[in-house]
């Protein structure tokens, strides 16, 4: 089966310092970078998502602000394929879909930023599409919420949204995907 590995909003304004910071985001961009390792050393398709807020009082990631630039710890190069939107899923008004069919990918595996918005709304759309994905947990992040004046743990925030997700993909570790990925 021929997969892509989609990597959202791996942006500034998640990590320390950034406006929009999210709990251990270094400890999911580190396994990103275990997959990145992965998907360039079998010649797979890496898809960068890039969310641009284009209104000039964007609370985060500010179109050309430093805090809506990609990490600069991702395996970006010249080549690399990125695709900016301006909503939660990644299809929506953007060319992912198009470039899905071209390179003829059939499975999408999913990491990224932040697990309740857009890798949720991705992962969901993804399945809808046909890409029978898989969510990597641990190469996801996200930050506690509020939900009427009470505060909900970054820890509930993504065990519920995870098993929320388990209806719509496979849901793996990086540990695990590379053990099965040494294995086909």
């Amino acid at each position: 089966m021929k997969q892509a590995l989609l990597v959202i909003d791996v942006q500034n304004d998640y990590f320390k310092g950034g406006k929009c910071e999210l709990v251990n985001p270094d400890t999911a961009l580190a396994n990103i970078n275990q997959l990145e390792s992965c998907f360039l050393e079998t010649n797979q398709l890496i898809i960068y998502i890039q969310h641009i807020k284009n209104d000039k009082q964007a609370d985060f990631f500010a179109k050309n602000s430093e805090g809506a630039r990609l990490h600069s710890n991702l395996s970006l190069d010249s080549n690399s394929i990125i695709i900016s939107k301006s909503y939660p899923n990644s299809f929506i008004e953007t060319n992912l879909e198009e470039i899905l069919k071209d390179w003829e990918i059939e499975q999408l595996v999913i990491t990224g930023m932040m697990t309740h918005m857009c890798v949720d709304s991705t992962t969901r759309a993804a399945k809808e599409k046909g890409y029978q994905p898989i969510l990597i947990q641990d190469a996801t992040a996200t930050k506690d919420l509020d939900c009427q004046g009470q505060i909900v743990s970054v820890e509930v925030v993504q065990k519920s949204f995870i098993s929320a997700l388990q209806n719509f993909s496979q849901i793996k570790t990086t540990a695990e995907f590379l053990i099965n990925k040494d294995s086909i």
